[in-house]
């Protein structure tokens, strides 16, 4: 998997292609060479690819796995400080709580908007169905995360656990 390392490796070795492309670009401008227009076309598309690897070398961050954590599904986001995702029913609070430290990394981004607060909550959902064809979205417990540094050592995580008696008894836990 390629990491910010061998991006900045790449980056460091196009951006030196491309200096040489500018300088044999500026000699066949001086010395009026037929291939002048087409170097500059060479030239231009180094420059962007030198910028990309580069873009790409600040912007890969590896991604981590939680041990216990379910799949989720983001059911809302304000692109701001508010999210919400969706968990099966069958879900114990241990691995809530794995899910929940999960989406925390997952959907941290430096680009959202926090508003004053800087805090990303992001809060965890279920579907029960108390009774035929009624439906009831049921929040199981949430995590508020810093929205300005990747590591936050400091996230709140808080699980409902009288929320927890609402959800099913599966056949095999009785």
């Amino acid at each position: 998997m390629p990491t910010a390392s061998l991006f900045v490796l790449a980056a460091k070795w196009v951006g030196i292609a491309t200096l040489l492309c500018a300088v044999l670009t500026v000699l066949s401008w001086a010395l009026k060479w037929g291939i002048r227009f087409r170097l500059v076309g060479v030239t231009s598309f180094m420059v962007i690819l030198t910028a990309g690897l580069f873009t790409l070398s600040i912007a890969a961050v590896p991604q981590i796995k939680i041990p216990g954590a379910v799949p989720f599904s983001r059911v809302y986001d304000n692109g701001a400080a508010e999210t919400a995702i969706a968990v099966p029913p069958e879900i114990t609070e241990p691995q809530l709580e794995a899910t929940l430290r999960q989406a925390a990394h997952d959907l941290f981004s430096p680009g959202r908007g926090g508003g004053t607060d800087a805090r990303l909550t992001i809060r965890a959902r279920t579907i029960i169905h108390p009774e035929e064809n009624v439906s009831k979205p049921l929040y199981l417990g949430y995590v508020k995360r810093s929205l300005r540094s990747r590591e936050d050592d400091n996230m709140e995580i808080f699980i409902d656990s009288e929320k927890f008696a609402s959800l099913p008894v599966l056949p095999n836990e009785q």
